[in-house]
């Protein structure tokens, strides 16, 4: 079972999300297991101060290190092999490999920053690693917690229903998903393609790899340059790119 803890003075807003969809029957199943902290519980002081002015003046607050830090001790110090993450815009980009590399843990910890960030000493002593959701500021970390844990729990064997489903995912392979149809056959005139129709598994594969080399082509050509590309992608890929011209 995979456990997450997660540090925030906000708890409130993960309520929802979490008892919902995929992510409460995998926690009914105990398959996954999370658990939402409030940062104030570890103040010390009457008016539960999370945050402070900064050294050296500046605009916005600073999370404070003692409480973090006293969270931190009290978690920890119950379980073995924990990974502890920051969720800051400056951390590296979360990608499904990312995601699948934190499925392999037992047990994640997830900080959730505000204002104007945490203080340093949180970064370059109390974490493993430190998350981006990508290259933009929220209000907190809250939002892109939730999001890894998403990506991750989904990752987890018996969360989906389809096993298969998440090795075809987009980036798990490499490349953006191809398109998928279902009923009814025709729409407004708009048809499902004939070959996915055809029962041949061999061309349905074939249309797919293609579907998906074509799309990857169009919207993330970067994504090219570090995927693992057989000799047959790379011919339909310069079909592919003759045919643009």
């Amino acid at each position: 079972m995979l456990s997450f803890d997660i540090l925030s003075i906000f708890p409130e807003m993960f309520h929802s999300p979490f008892n919902c969809s995929l992510l409460q029957k995998a926690r009914e199943k105990r398959l996954i297991d999370i658990h939402i902290h409030d940062i104030r519980h570890w103040t010390r002081d009457k008016h539960r101060m999370t945050d402070d002015y900064p050294y050296g003046g500046g605009g916005g607050m600073v999370m404070k290190v003692e409480p973090i830090a006293r969270a931190l001790d009290d978690i920890v110090a119950r379980r073995e092999n924990v990974l502890i993450v920051l969720v800051t815009p400056q951390g590296e980009q979360l990608t499904q490999k990312i995601a699948e590399e934190l499925s392999r843990s037992s047990q994640i910890v997830l900080i959730c920053g505000h204002y104007e960030g945490v203080d340093e000493r949180v970064r370059t002593h109390l974490v493993d690693r430190e998350i981006s959701i990508g290259d933009y500021v929220l209000t907190g970390g809250e939002l892109p917690a939730m999001v890894i844990v998403d990506a991750v729990c989904r990752l987890v064997p018996n969360v989906l229903g389809n096993e298969g489903s998440a090795a075809q995912d987009s980036f798990s392979t490499g490349l953006l998903e191809g398109p998928h149809y279902t009923r009814p056959q025709v729409y407004r005139d708009w048809e499902v393609p004939d070959v996915i129709l055809s029962g041949d598994h061999k061309k349905i594969d074939a249309w797919r790899r293609r579907k998906s080399l074509e799309r990857t082509l169009e919207r993330r050509p970067d994504l090219l340059e570090r995927s693992k590309l057989s000799e047959e992608d790379k011919k339909i890929l310069e079909e592919l790119t003759r045919e643009k011209r």
